[in-house]
């Protein structure tokens, strides 16, 4: 009997032991992950904090630059690299918001403008993209609640929709807005999304950073072929004035002095950044006044 209850007393301390371990296995396991989260918490704080740091470098580099002409040669149009920055690292870059056609320019002073209208029924043919689509993007920007265009969709359209919505009858904020028009679907907004932009007023383009599908757009008679004959001719050098990029089209192509020009005010910041084991991105709209102050519009976090 007594051998028994010793037995039962060695089982009964090994279960304690093991049930003490377990325990403590699982409260070691329990901080280690906590601490792990406290990590990435801090990594991922670090990494935004850097990536915002590589913005305001952006607008500095944009302040210090000479405004007469803006052209992908210069300082701010460089790449940066992957770059370590406390304790991780950065890259970064930035494009000229006006090389692109801006979508706001369809819309000016509350009238349409039919010269815009052309200029990207131009670039929606030359990427195969229905230009009747437009009409739905008028009326979606237009200040009335009435379908003023064949194709278009105001409110009553809309509001049939599940989830239901109303028009905007604004500007647009973001390219990303064309997912709410009538007709703009993902194939049709990533096809368009290299070639314009949504600024906040109604601007120039500027015909040393423009693709070439946007300067045969922006030029009535240019071929798509010759446009890149001129992006081409952009690699070694840049037009120094409006009239120095009209001595190179061809006899018989039109365009508007209004419509281009070869300087920017409005530039889009891209910075990325990793600190151990995350990373963080955000992507800014600069505004550099006539006085050289460089001021930020938006700031987003780019989803990873």
């Amino acid at each position: 009997m007594r051998k028994e209850q010793r037995g039962a007393a060695v089982i009964t301390a090994m279960l304690i032991v093991a049930l003490a371990a377990t325990t403590a296995s699982f409260m070691m396991w329990q901080n280690y992950l906590w601490l792990r989260q406290v990590e990435n918490l801090d990594d991922q704080a670090q990494a935004r904090w850097i990536a915002r740091a590589a913005i305001n470098w952006g607008r500095a580099v944009l302040e210090e630059d000479k405004r007469e002409v803006d052209h992908n040669g210069e300082q701010w149009a460089t790449l940066l690299p992957p770059l370590a920055a406390e304790g991780g690292t950065v890259a970064g870059t930035i494009r000229d918001a006006q090389g692109l056609f801006n979508l706001n320019n369809l819309v000016r002073n509350g009238k349409v403008s039919q010269n815009d209208v052309v200029i990207l029924t131009r670039l929606m043919i030359a990427l195969e993209i229905d230009p009747t689509l437009i009409n739905a993007l008028l009326d979606w920007m237009d200040e009335d609640s009435e379908v003023t265009y064949p194709g278009g969709a105001e409110d009553m359209q809309y509001l049939a929709l599940d989830p239901p919505y109303r028009a905007a009858n604004r500007m647009l904020n973001d390219v990303s807005d064309l997912y709410r028009v009538q007709g703009f679907g993902q194939d049709q907004v990533e096809r368009l999304r290299p070639f314009v932009v949504a600024l906040p007023l109604a601007t120039t383009i500027n015909v040393n950073t423009a693709p070439a599908e946007v300067l045969a757009s922006l030029c009535a008679g240019l071929p798509l072929a010759e446009a890149r004959k001129l992006v081409e001719l952009r690699t070694n050098g840049y037009f120094k004035d409006p009239a120095d990029f009209r001595k190179h089209l061809a006899e018989g192509i039109q365009l508007r002095d209004e419509d281009y020009n070869v300087n920017s005010a409005f530039f889009i910041a891209t910075a990325r950044a990793r600190h151990g084991r995350a990373q963080a991105g955000y992507q800014a709209l600069l505004e550099r006044s006539a006085e050289g102050r460089t001021t930020i519009m938006w700031l987003k976090q780019i989803e990873e």
